[in-house]
């Protein structure tokens, strides 16, 4: 889930954080701090349960023992149930074991990293790749190892929380500007004059499924002399041609420094990835420790990432079945009265405001087989608390429609 950086400012001291961490866990602490955060949470409609999926993942599942159309997963082209990627994991298992065993530096390094690596590259159009654990590990891990000491990196204020981590991890000044705004980026950078800026933003932003201004930015990177990182997680697989992304759909290939992307979403598997140059792919393997200190992915899901991947070069087609599934999702929420724009992109937004409130509507929907979470601070802003729908390319538009009229009902 994204989280608002706006609260970021200048990154924190990382160590003094973890430290303060561990002097609470030792008894440095109030011994009821952890009942009085929880306590606190509750009282504020804040407090967060786990749900638990007694099915495969896809438009369906059985969740806590109900049948429910499942309307707020990133697996946006269903792929996570295809036969094929399931085939693909099992055949991975029984020829390569059931994980890597050690760190990529290790012995963690094995054929299937490379193939996917290989794969990836020529995907995002880039002359090397850079495989990681996961996303979080992924933009954590580039961010913190490319904004050195002395520099800045600046961020979009609605960038993922793991680009918030990666700021405060960094050795790097941090400067936050407001979402999407490229005169705050142009002051941002104006502060850091003299100094090499690195400037890192989401592409489609998970909450409100808008997009990052990408040729302003690339733009004002050029004027400054800036590094760009773009993360297309919510973008590979959704936009562009073949579901390449955002930078390829602007034709912004070879103008971005590092596009980070994930295997988790519509490549329906699990770990990320950083697409680069040859000489950025090296310093990453010999600097990003989210790389040196992880153990390689197993090979079951590099397998499956690759098949999906393969699905999704071969039948582009199941990228313009998201985006029609998509219209109709939102032209039949506009026909309820609900508030959405219309378009093609999965991610949409019903912004209720208040937190309990959203939790109702997703409890009252949940009672009428559509599963839609609510989203509440601090993964978003105060006041916009909301259910995240999601569109799927493996819905019928019959079944959107069928949901829209459901949550129109419970909304009029």
């Amino acid at each position: 889930m994204r989280a608002a950086a706006a609260e970021l400012g200048v990154a924190t001291d990382a160590r003094t954080a973890h430290g303060a961490v561990l002097r609470a866990a030792s008894g440095g602490g109030p011994p009821s701090g952890v009942s009085a955060v929880v306590e606190d949470l509750r009282a504020a409609g804040l407090l967060r349960e786990l749900r638990t999926v007694e099915s495969a993942q896809g438009a369906h599942v059985r969740l806590d023992g109900r049948d429910v159309l499942l309307l707020c997963s990133n697996d946006y082209l269903g792929l996570a149930e295809d036969p094929r990627v399931r085939d693909a994991a099992a055949r991975a298992v029984h020829e390569w074991g059931a994980g890597a065993g050690a760190s990529r530096l290790v012995s963690g390094n094995m054929t299937p990293h490379r193939e996917l690596e290989a794969e990836l590259a020529a995907f995002k159009g880039t002359e090397a790749c850079v495989l990681f654990g996961s996303g979080f590990l992924a933009n954590t891990g580039v961010v913190a190892a490319l904004a050195g000491p002395g520099e800045v990196v600046v961020s979009d204020a609605l960038n993922h929380a793991s680009i918030v981590d990666g700021c405060r991890l960094a050795q790097a000044e941090t400067i936050v500007y407001p979402h999407a705004d490229l005169d705050g980026l142009a002051a941002a950078l104006d502060r850091a004059a003299g100094r090499r800026a690195t400037i890192v933003t989401d592409s489609v932003f998970s909450m409100d499924g808008d997009v990052a201004p990408l040729h302003g930015i690339v733009e004002l990177a050029r004027r400054h002399g800036a590094r760009v990182i773009v993360d297309e997680a919510h973008a590979t697989g959704v936009i562009g041609p073949a579901g390449r992304g955002l930078v390829a759909e602007l034709g912004l290939e070879g103008e971005i420094d590092v596009v980070v992307g994930t295997l988790s979403k519509a490549l329906g598997s699990y770990g990320a990835f950083a697409c680069c140059s040859a000489e950025l792919a090296t310093f990453l393997v010999n600097r990003a420790r989210t790389v040196i200190f992880s153990t390689g992915l197993p090979p079951s899901c590099v397998a499956a990432a690759g098949e999906a991947l393969r699905i999704l070069r071969n039948e582009p087609r199941v990228v313009g079945r998201l985006h029609a599934n998509a219209r109709a999702l939102r032209a039949e929420l506009a026909a309820q009265g609900l508030a959405v724009e219309p378009g093609d992109m999965p991610i949409v937004p019903l912004v209720i405001g208040d937190p309990e409130a959203a939790m109702g509507l997703c409890e009252a929907a949940l009672d009428r087989g559509v599963f839609a979470q609510a989203i509440r601070p601090p993964t978003v802003p105060d006041g916009t608390s909301r259910l995240r729908l999601v569109a799927m390319a493996s819905h019928t538009e019959a079944e959107l429609r069928d949901a829209a009229r459901v949550l129109g009902a419970l909304t009029g």
